[in-house]
């Protein structure tokens, strides 16, 4: 009985701890908003811009309200952590201990900005002004977005709340969502709510129309067929596109829909056709495949006809698929393929096909709506992941449905760790870079002239990519990497509470660990894109940089061959520490832009291209390019039946065995056409593989603008020269305004943005 009141007595006399605890700490956070309130003003009387600092005050405001809530919610968190893999077994500790982690965060985001702000009202540091965006005012110019002339880039929270409260520092996004719920029947009438939102709709501002096609009305069974619906591409189209139907529908859609939308400022990022687009079909022997879809009798009689087009005949397809089907009807057995297959002329064909079967149905869906919005630019969420991990089978031409849109469109993420297993990237690097550092050079490559929108950015977290206690010092390297790769307008995955601190959506493995329960990390977000609006000249000409090297990518090798990223990974990954933006070459990207972007195109370990490939390839060697090519590569065609070799005609051809020398054939050409930067970083360290990534830009005064990012695991010495002198350099801190050291120390994760010029 004494045991039990003993306990008793230590549970209350803990919970009025944690009371006191918890008092003392917002406390603490009231007195240090205050201070940094009236450092603001001191900034204010001698001019000196305090957009940061009033920004780091409503991010202390919110939190602290957000730790209230969850104070009073342990249950709901503990649930919430539950769902994650790395936070499961000690759910309960962590919903307790948020609240206090919250505010104590906060605390530290407040010292460090009071710290900031004595600096420059003590004159130790300077500032930039910045210029606040109206987002009504914003006009898209081929590859950027300007506000009064000046490039900015843009950023948004996706399911944020647009209460004054969070829009005034955390974006100002504006939209709509079309979905084929909003048809009240088959004869294409609109619901009454919908047609009345459109008509009071005001222009708004910047923003983008999301199509949602994740859910069809009851009728579409009745009027399309009882398979309508259940034919899917997964996850979220939640019909069959090649049902006559899926036209009907959509086409009514836009055709009573889009006459409100065009030329307002909230479709000006496009109309975002479909989200996360995926039609896998294959299977993998009794293994689940990743949102596998079945296909209709639609789509097997679009592969007959497909088929009946590239093939002279039943027997030809026979000898090539090493099968003896009677006809091309009996082609219809064959399907699903499975990926034991792939390499074979069976596995290429049906997977060709269903690449091309859903380019045409979003070519079919942008023509519907360009018929009533000439003007309209299009996009689709496509994940870069599917081109940058091999992605078998998924239905999905990066290059084509890139080509197609107006805008480059994506929700390409970056991993600060893995919450499943350990990744590969993490023997060498604190961030895994892959999928956004070659996703975005391939989009730059292809359609330089567009901008670029994550319209549901993973940079800061992924399912499986999260931490509690991120370091926000990533959060600045991976957003501002993105930027100078091209990146244009963001909405960050994501702001689920709602104004009070509640969970404003059901519940999902998402939360937990995500920014919403991080003030630093939410800070250090707003407060990397106000420091990159602040130079967005600059950031924007590193965007715009020649690409002197470009790694030629083939559909076919890709498609044939698991392992072909990884390849060229290796040699992607050794020549991305040069200073040297990289790019990449593709057969029509050979025909369509101008040879005098680049210098050289290195081909390594893409053993099969078709004939357009290869002759893409031959045509610019005739036009005197120049190639490196190692000894495996353009072998045979899709069926693997031998190409002849490539010739150097009027070009170089240089034939290199080994990824090394690779690299350094294609770094002496640009060196030799004076093409290098005009800045050199080197690392101070002996034997080991290069980890910073860094560009250079002259700016209008003539000095030399310099962004390094630290991505190896261990801080990394660096020294700086200017190419081509025996003189040292003098660097200025960009953002501070003060002198640094040309031979900086960097941390993991750290970026260094200065301005370098010749010692006098």
């Amino acid at each position: 009985m004494k045991t039990n009141k003993k306990n008793v007595l230590f549970g209350v006399l803990m919970v009025l701890a944690t009371n006191v605890q918890a008092q003392t700490s917002e406390i603490n956070v009231t007195s240090k908003i205050a201070n940094l309130q009236t450092l603001i003003h001191d900034l204010e009387d001698r001019k000196i811009d305090s957009y940061k600092e009033k920004m780091t005050v409503r991010v202390a405001e919110v939190f602290l309200k957000y730790a209230r809530w969850d104070e009073k919610n342990v249950a709901f968190n503990q649930d919430a952590f539950k769902m994650v893999n790395i936070y499961k077994d000690q759910a309960g500790k962590l919903a307790q201990e948020l609240p206090e982690f919250e505010r104590k965060d906060i605390l530290t985001m407040l010292d460090a900005s009071i710290n900031t702000a004595t600096q420059l009202k003590e004159g130790k540091i300077s500032r930039k002004p910045y210029h606040e965006i109206d987002w009504s005012k914003i006009v898209v110019k081929q590859d950027q977005l300007l506000y009064n002339d000046r490039p900015v880039f843009l950023s948004d929270y996706t399911w944020k709340p647009e209460t004054k409260e969070l829009t005034d520092y955390f974006g100002q996004l504006d939209g709509y969502l079309l979905s084929p719920m909003q048809l009240a029947d088959q004869t294409g009438e609109l619901v009454a709510k919908t047609k009345k939102e459109l008509q009071e709709k005001a222009s708004g501002n910047a923003g983008f129309i999301f199509i949602a096609n994740n859910n069809v009305p009851q009728w579409t069974a009745k009027a399309y067929g009882d398979q309508f619906n259940k034919i899917i591409g997964k996850p979220f189209t939640a019909y069959d596109i090649d049902n006559p139907g899926a036209r009907n529908m959509m086409s009514d859609l836009f055709a009573k829909t889009v006459p409100f939308i065009a030329a307002k400022n909230y479709s000006q990022l496009g109309y975002m056709l479909v989200n996360e687009p995926r039609w896998a079909n294959y299977t993998n022997g009794k293994k689940k495949v990743y949102f596998r879809s079945d296909v209709s009798k639609y789509t097997i009689d679009k592969f007959i006809t497909w088929l009946k087009d590239k093939h002279d005949s039943i027997a030809a397809l026979n000898a090539l698929w090493g099968t003896n089907f009677s006809n091309f009807d009996a082609v219809a057995t064959a399907v699903p393929i499975d990926i034991s297959t792939m390499g074979t002329a069976k596995w290429y064909d049906w997977t060709t096909f269903n690449q091309e079967r859903v380019t045409q149905w979003i070519a079919f869906l942008k023509a519907e709506i360009i018929k009533y919005d000439p003007a309209a630019k299009v996009h689709l969420k496509i994940m870069p992941s599917i081109f940058t991990n091999n992605d078998a089978d998924s239905g999905i031409d990066f290059e084509a449905l890139t080509t197609l849109s107006g805008i480059n469109g994506n929700d390409v993420a970056a991993h600060y760790n893995n919450t499943r297993e350990t990744a590969d990237w993490q023997a060498d690097y604190v961030l895994g870079w892959r999928e956004l550092f070659m996703g975005y050079d391939f989009l730059k490559s292809i359609q330089p002239d567009q901008i670029n929108f994550n319209s549901e950015s993973h940079l800061i977290t992924t399912n499986h990519a999260r931490d509690l206690y991120m370091n926000p010092k990533y959060v600045r390297a991976v957003t501002w990497a993105a930027h100078t790769l091209g990146l244009n307008a963001t909405q960050t995955w994501y702001w689920p509470r709602a104004e009070d601190g509640s969970f404003k959506k059901k519940l999902t493995n998402a939360y937990a660990g995500s920014l919403n329960q991080q003030p630093r990390v939410t800070q250090e977000l707003e407060s990397t894109m106000i420091d990159l609006n602040t130079f967005s000249e600059e950031i924007t000409a590193m965007q715009e940089q020649r690409k002197p090297i470009r790694v030629f990518y083939s559909k076919t090798t890709a498609n044939q061959k698991a392992t072909y990223m990884d390849d060229l990974f290796k040699l992607y990954e050794s020549l991305n520490f040069e200073g040297l933006p990289l790019g990449f070459a593709t057969s029509n990207s050979i025909q369509r832009i101008d040879s005098k972007n680049w210098d050289v195109i290195a081909i390594y370990k893409t053993e099969k291209v078709t004939q357009a490939e290869f002759d893409a390839v031959q045509s610019y060697l005739n036009k005197g390019g120049k190639v490196l090519i190692d000894d495996v590569s353009f072998k045979s065609d899709e069926y693997g039946r031998p190409l002849k070799p490539l010739v150097k005609a009027a070009g170089m051809l240089q034939i290199v065995s080994v990824l090394e020398n690779m690299k350094k054939s294609a770094l002496e050409i640009v060196q030799n056409l004076d093409h290098m930067p005009k800045v050199t970083v080197e690392e101070v360290v002996i034997g080991a593989k290069k980890k910073c990534t860094w560009r250079s830009v002259t700016a209008k005064d003539g000095r030399q603008v310099l962004s390094v990012i630290n991505l190896g695991k261990e801080a990394i010495q660096i020294k700086f020269k200017m190419t081509n002198s025996t003189h040292g350099v003098v660097c200025t801190d960009l953002i501070n305004g003060v002198a640094v050291a040309a031979t900086p120390l960097l941390k993991p994760y750290e970026v260094y943005f200065v301005s370098v010029s010749e010692q006098k």
